[in-house]
């Protein structure tokens, strides 16, 4: 993973004009404009069809029943009011936002009740050319002919009470997922999937009451997740190589600085696979970094390293993390059928693992081989219809617009982040957004 240096906060940048001359018709022409709904036009799919590239939506207070296609390069798409804005799929449509051109920016509104996913960032097509995002459950998608979404930003998002994803990025690339917020995913409240060299940051976000609130699969390589709540959940997060994507085996993700804690909580939907009261489980994932992260107050376990079909857990690193009142602060369980290797843990405060004493058996400045433990089973409750999950608490605007937002651009707009820098951080990040104490 590159170095990175600073981590910078992200905000929609506006356009600042200056100079005492005005500009010239043509320059008129060509400058970004801002499209307003229902000002402009009445619907916002109508808004983003007759924007051009550069071009800003805003969209003022309401509740708007449509599925949002943005297949226009370089647009933003920003509600007036994050709380106010409502992109509701009245559980009949599959996505609120689906995004699969590069360059956009999503920002400042609420996406609710769609069937799939809150917000879908695509580069995925399929034979008629259409957006498709994630797998059809029997065969790993080809991604040959078609290239990584360069670039995107989902920012100041709250995305609720959707059917498999609340911020769902997959087949993309140069783009970061900021300062938002996903409950009652009955999947996984945001989601990063198949990307290689992702060049991706997931930094200030809270994911609660989620089935799992934040989940890699085939992603990594410069995909760093930082400074993030992940409270409340069943499974707070999970890094999975997945047969059924492609970029097998997962490799390359960093969790540094997050708060991941109290992920045994009732009132969710039900997680596939039946996991709960976990704080991070990593299945047959490679080479990934946690980092200086807070873990704590699950049943189960606070890690759990185990593997994925007959892929094993190799090269994962657990450095200088707080565990804390977890029943077992990490497990370490590969199956026979996917054995792991160069798994390692150094410099963590650790009350107890499973098989004990992982620390010293093998520790980053010498990874040994580790015979298996087991994961302790506890009865998961019944989960929730995603529907019926609590509506979340106001969240945090971005504020008045005065002019067209700069468009996201790509790779060079990813901010960096100095991993060497990050610290463990206070139980309270972030708890100002969160609904669930504990």
């Amino acid at each position: 993973m590159r170095s990175r240096p600073t981590l910078i906060l992200l905000a929609s940048a506006t356009l600042v004009l200056s100079g005492c001359a005005g500009p010239t018709a043509s320059e008129r022409s060509a400058q970004p404009a801002i499209v307003t709904v229902p000002g402009d036009h009445p619907t916002i799919s109508d808004a983003v069809a007759a924007a051009a590239e550069g071009d800003t939506v805003l969209v003022a207070s309401g509740a708007y029943r449509e599925t949002v296609t943005i297949d226009t390069p370089g647009i933003t798409l920003r509600g007036e009011d994050r709380n106010g804005v409502v992109i509701d799929g009245e559980v009949r449509r599959g996505s609120g936002v689906v995004v699969s051109a590069p360059r956009v920016t999503v920002a400042n509104l609420t996406v609710r009740n769609a069937t799939q996913n809150g917000v879908l960032v695509t580069g995925m097509r399929d034979d008629d050319g259409e957006a498709v995002g994630g797998h059809d459950g029997y065969s790993a998608p080809d991604p040959n002919g078609t290239p990584l979404l360069d670039g995107f930003l989902v920012d100041h998002v709250t995305a609720s009470n959707n059917g498999l994803y609340g911020i769902y990025a997959f087949h993309s690339s140069n783009g970061a997922i900021t300062d938002s917020f996903a409950s009652g995913g009955a999947d996984s409240g945001i989601y990063v999937g198949q990307c290689a060299s992702c060049n991706i940051v997931v930094s200030g976000n809270v994911a609660e009451r989620n089935a799992v609130g934040f989940e890699v699969a085939n992603a990594g390589g410069d995909l760093v997740v930082t400074g993030n709540r992940f409270v409340g959940n069943r499974v707070g997060a999970t890094i999975t190589s997945d047969y059924q994507e492609a970029f097998v085996p997962q490799r390359g993700a960093t969790l540094a600085g997050n708060v991941i804690a109290a992920n045994a909580q009732h009132d969710t939907p039900e997680q596939a696979d039946g996991g709960f009261g976990i704080g991070i489980g990593i299945a047959g994932g490679t080479e990934n970094h946690l980092i200086a992260n807070l873990i704590t107050g699950h049943p189960v376990a606070g890690l759990v390293v185990t593997s994925a079909e007959d892929l094993g857990p190799i090269g994962n690193r657990t450095v200088g993390n707080a565990f804390d009142r977890n029943s077992a602060d990490v497990v370490y369980a590969p199956t026979p059928r996917g054995a792991g290797s160069g798994n390692c843990w150094e410099g963590n405060t650790l009350a107890g693992t499973v098989p004990e004493g992982l620390q010293s058996t093998s520790p980053c400045s010498a990874p040994a081989e580790v015979a298996a433990g087991s994961i302790a089973r506890v009865q998961a409750p019944a989960g929730i219809p995603f529907t019926d999950v609590v509506a979340p608490p106001p969240q945090p605007d971005l504020g008045p617009v005065d002019a067209a937002a700069t468009p996201w651009r790509g790779e060079a707009a990813v901010p960096d982040v100095d991993l060497d820098a990050v610290a463990i951080p206070a139980p309270t990040l972030l708890a100002e957004r969160s609904a669930i104490s504990w």
